[in-house]
């Protein structure tokens, strides 16, 4: 193959790139799909990855064709590898490496998009298109907006059929992403007012259709904008983390991770664990917001205090260092600089931090399309010399060089790089897609009570390689397990005993359910949503398996050390304590609860019952005095209150015993008794998880097991230990 004809294919090879970049500009704000259990994020990292795998393949063959290695020098490639590099370590350095993993790998790929941009658009045309692919994109989005304003629905399914929908997720993270993207087409059309002012933009004075184009893109955001900010003042106000408490646990996070101060200080807790960090180390004070205090928060105040608190100080420093170099950079441009100001302000999402990447990679051509300095094209060759082989040089004193060149050599060289890479991230990127796709079937079937298909979807979820390293995926597995046993236990009619058979099943799915507990702890240690969920599986085997009130009551307290401001963590463990009759213990962890929450009826009612149960009438009747003013504006309760009330004051009157008072029990714990009891492991698990084995027969009735992510609680009253 000659010159001219590798040169042909290169420039196809660069036209398609560019046309792969405009369609990913213009579809990555808009996808979503109900087929992964996140509706919004995942699909768009998806989408993200798999698009820049394909550029990254498609540069990797046109350096084949061109034999030679021709990269663009910018300010921003420095500042981006170390960025990146900070969050590789903050993943190494994380207590929870499979979950931080899956959530860098993402950015990774957002981080590489900027080079992409940067390789492949090389004329003003180019960019143009580019600038306006990401224009439409907004605009697309500003006109679905409008449409579910005026509640006329595009999409059949039921989960988008309301108001305030958008691709984004959120009104918040719409308005944010459109109010980052109307600068851009306010930049590019500013030149038609100030005719006199030197563009960067110059090209469109000479078109008046991409004039017009712009301009339509740009109005079309700005009414979106506009249909935004209104829904976020009347119809959806956001919850944004105060900013007080973001401060606090950032600060907390690298000074105050006992055992790990150093690590904690310079990596953070791990890459996309802000929601573990916040549980540790939020203050008791949080409890007295009302309308937050029991949510938890998966983003920080602002994205620069998120950043501080997952990866640490050299994770901030490296953001630092992309934010100084925009700064620095003249003329201004408005767009990334409203974009890195708003980082200090509100929090990110996703698709903001892709956005901040796309910004700098358009930027970055902007400037060397204008034969700046600082922005210019190298090769890289492969030469034979005394010093070494490879040498950076410009492409004037590459044409100059009488030095022998190996640029095939190079070029296969790189090819293969990528194509090892992009096999490694791309078969781990679909197989987190399709085993995340799996588990969302499993979730259909539980909500259909299909116990037999939601089984084996979470089986087939769990078996593959990501999915076993996905705590979620274990701890609602266990739940799956548990909720099998004991459906399968309640189909034994009264009066008779269950064959071997059934026996032995039961007791497989017993045991898989406290494995796949005991796992998901492993693989996120600091997490206290799978330490409650593993003493929930404990307690339900209290009377079934030996010292399962033991194994619950450690559990329970190890999540009360990762959240420790939490009322309802204290709750659980007094429950747990009266579940077992201990009252005094019980009513000790009430008490904190109320502490922790004077105005939690919750607390007031279990610690009410405790009392009664103890046999102190008069203090319990104090402790439902108080629950009735905390929810004398619920009638329903106030009802329900006012009978507790009236019950015990008639027996304290007649010197009644505490059965009197009857609360309203839900069944702890549906499997039978065993004696002897069943030998269950404890709470610690091993580091590795394992492959599920599949008992023989499953049950394949009907379940209604309480399938979620994260176990939930109610604060209402009257509750119940």
């Amino acid at each position: 193959m000659n010159d001219a004809v590798r040169e042909q294919w290169a420039l196809y090879l660069e036209k398609a790139s560019a046309i792969i970049l405009g369609i990913l500009f213009v579809l990555f704000p808009l996808v979503f799909t109900d087929l992964l259990t996140d509706l919004f994020i995942l699909p768009k990292q998806a989408f993200l990855a798999f698009g820049v795998l394909v550029l990254m393949i498609l540069y990797g063959v046109r350096t084949f064709f061109t034999q030679n290695l021709r990269i663009k020098r910018t300010p921003f490639d420095l500042p981006v590898l170390l960025f990146i590099g900070s969050v590789i370590l903050s993943v190494v350095f994380s207590v929870a490496k499979y979950d931080s993993l899956f959530n860098f790998i993402p950015l990774l790929f957002a981080g590489i998009s900027f080079f992409a941009i940067t390789y492949n658009t090389r004329d003003q045309k180019s960019l143009n298109f580019l600038t306006a692919c990401l224009l439409a994109g907004g605009a697309l989005i500003s006109i679905l907006t409008a449409f579910t304003f005026l509640k006329v629905y595009v999409f059949p399914m039921e989960a988008t059929k309301f108001q305030t929908f958008t691709p984004l997720g959120s009104i918040l993270d719409q308005a944010l992403y459109l109010g980052l993207l109307l600068p851009l087409g306010g930049y590019f059309l500013y030149p038609l007012v100030k005719k006199g002012r030197n563009a960067i933009f110059t090209s469109t004075k000479e078109d008046p259709l991409s004039v017009v184009g712009f301009s339509v893109l740009t109005f079309l955001i700005l009414v979106g904008l506009s249909i935004s900010i209104y829904e976020l003042i009347v119809l959806q106000k956001p919850l944004i983390l105060p900013l007080a408490t973001g401060f606090q646990t950032a600060f907390a996070a690298i000074s105050q991770d006992g055992g790990r101060v150093i690590q904690g200080f310079l990596f953070g807790s791990g890459y996309g664990q802000f929601a573990t960090v916040f549980l540790r180390f939020k203050q008791a004070i949080f409890n007295t917001n009302p309308d937050i205090w029991n949510l938890t928060f998966f983003r920080s105040s602002t994205y620069v205090l998120e950043l501080l608190s997952t990866t640490g100080l050299l994770g901030f420093l490296s953001f630092l260092f992309i934010v100084l170099r925009v700064i620095r950079q003249r003329p201004l441009f408005v767009p990334l600089l409203l974009i890195v100001i708003l980082s200090f302000v509100l929090p990110f999402a996703f698709y903001h931090v892709a956005l901040l990447f796309f910004m700098l990679g358009i930027y970055s051509v902007l400037k060397s399309l204008h034969n700046h300095q600082d922005y210019f094209d190298v090769e890289l060759q492969l030469v034979a010399s005394k010093k070494g082989f490879f040498v950076l040089s410009s492409e004037e004193v590459s044409a100059k060089s009488s030095q022998e060149k190996y640029g095939k050599i190079l070029a296969s060289i790189v090819l293969v790089v990528i194509g090892i890479f992009a096999l490694i991230f791309g078969f781990l990127s679909y197989d987190f897609t399709v085993a995340n796709a799996t588990f969302q079937r499993s979730l259909v079937a539980a909500s259909q009570n299909n116990g037999q298909q939601t089984y084996d979807f979470q089986s087939n979820a769990l078996n593959s390689l990501s999915g076993r390293y996905v705590d979620a995926y274990h701890r609602v597995f266990a739940q799956t397990n548990l909720a099998l046993a004991n459906s399968l236990a309640t189909s034994i009619p009264q009066g008779s005993s269950p064959s071997a058979q059934t026996t032995q099943t039961i007791n497989t799915l017993v045991q898989q359910s406290i494995n796949s507990g005991r796992t998901a702890t492993s693989i996120s240690p600091n997490s206290a949503v799978n330490w409650q969920n593993l003493s929930s599986i404990y307690r339900a085997l209290i009377g079934f398996g030996q010292n399962a009130d033991s194994f619950a009551i450690l559990a329970a307290q190890q999540a009360i050390q990762l959240d420790p401001t939490n009322p309802q963590e204290y709750i659980n463990l007094g429950g747990l304590y009266y579940q077992i009759k201990a009252w005094d213990r019980a009513l000790e962890q009430f008490q904190i609860a109320i502490n922790l929450k004077p105005d939690l009826p919750n607390a007031y009612y279990n610690h009410a019952h405790a009392f009664i149960e103890k046999g102190d009438l008069a203090s319990g009747l104090e402790d439902l005095k108080a629950v009735k003013e905390l929810v004398k504006s619920d009638k329903e309760n106030t009802k329900k209150i006012d009978e507790e009330i009236k019950q015990l004051e008639e027996a304290i009157k007649q010197g009644g015993g505490n059965q009197v008072v009857q609360q309203e029990q839900q069944p702890q714990q549906v499997l039978p008794t065993q004696n002897p009891k069943v030998e269950i492991p404890g709470p610690t698990a091993s580091v590795t998880p394992t492959q599920t084995p599949t008992p023989t027969p499953v049950p394949s009735g009907t379940i209604s097991p309480s399938i979620s992510p994260s176990p939930t609680s109610s604060a209402s009253a009257p509750p119940h230990p």
